[in-house]
């Protein structure tokens, strides 16, 4: 299974939260690879806890001066033929990831290249090619393959539709994790993300996919929810004008085909990762630093993210409008 996580503004959690899904899909048994397509900005190495991997693969120096890169970015435009892989439990700094080696399945991170930049194109044949191969050959190798993508309207989303249109992935299970905040800009920016003019489903049906059957493979997930039953211990026209808000969002969500009927989940506001983005273990909510909910939400995403009847199509729901 290949999932592309992506999403229309910044700020959406896209990435800690995919880390995280990636993390407790392992812990479940499955072999996971976490492919780093957010070329501009690759934080996977800093949410992992891998050390000199930050900010993706730094690059190397050639004896003519040059730098070489050894990341996906380098990889996507032929200036190498393997890209850098990292084991996650073997390689990272937080001693209670690593206590896990041996337990579940692999957490393998792919990173790209530090200050790799954008692709100047999603279009170029030869770099279809080669994100195709690597996709199918992860696909392969890992039960899921997780790619987080470079957020917007990007080189990169349009490289991976280019990419699993072709004939070698058009029979591999794909799906599409749009992640947005609970705010009214970012439910019109999601909107306009999927359905709208160059959006996913525009672009996707250029690229030879029916439009019909990519958006069956989209779903929603919705971060830093606030808990509105902790409301109740402020100021009661606040605690009212929360819950109209969140009434009015719901129906914005409907109308906007970004509501319920196509929500993967949701994950809740959670206090450590305002302040620091990382992976939230078990031990974190024993000792009480983080909150169990919040390991109890990334659970249900990984359920439901198996649950193939989740993944049903939803006549008449989410059929594109005439």
């Amino acid at each position: 299974m290949i999932v592309f996580a992506t999403s229309d503004k910044g700020g959406t959690g896209r990435s800690v939260t995919s880390c995280n899904l990636g993390y407790r899909l392992s812990r479940r048994g499955r072999s996971i690879a976490y492919v780093d397509f957010d070329f501009g900005s690759p934080t996977a190495g800093a949410i992992f806890e891998l050390g000199g991997f930050e900010r993706g693969v730094p690059p190397d120096r050639a004896a003519s001066g040059a730098s070489i890169g050894k990341g996906l970015h380098s990889y996507l435009l032929g200036e190498i033929s393997v890209p850098t892989r990292i084991n996650v439990r073997d390689n990272t700094s937080r001693d209670d990831v690593r206590r896990l080696r041996g337990r579940g399945g692999q957490l393998v991170l792919f990173p790209g290249d530090e200050s790799g930049g954008e692709l100047r194109s999603g279009n170029d044949p030869e770099v279809i090619d080669r994100c195709a191969r690597l996709l199918l050959s992860v696909e392969r190798e890992f039960d899921i393959c997780l790619v987080d993508l470079s957020g917007g309207r990007s080189t990169a989303m349009e490289m991976a539709l280019n990419a699993t249109a072709t004939d070698a992935l058009q029979s591999r299970t794909v799906r599409w994790l749009i992640f947005q905040r609970w705010t009214h800009q970012h439910i019109l920016a999601t909107c306009g993300l999927v359905h709208g003019a160059h959006g996913l489903l525009d672009r996707g049906q250029r690229a030879g996919h029916s439009r019909e059957k990519l958006l069956e493979s989209v779903r929603f997930v919705r971060t830093a929810i606030p808990r509105l039953d902790r409301s109740c211990g402020g100021p009661a026209p606040q605690a009212v004008w929360l819950h109209q808000q969140d009434r009015m969002l719901n129906a914005l969500a409907g109308a906007s085909r970004v509501g319920a009927s196509s929500l993967l989940g949701t994950v809740p506001v959670e206090p450590i990762l305002q302040w620091r983005e990382q992976l939230i273990l078990d031990v974190d909510v024993q000792k009480e630093i983080a909150e169990a909910g919040t390991v109890a939400a990334y659970d249900r995403l990984a359920d439901a993210l198996l649950d193939e009847r989740i993944w049903r199509p939803l006549p008449g729901v989410l059929r594109p409008r005439s």
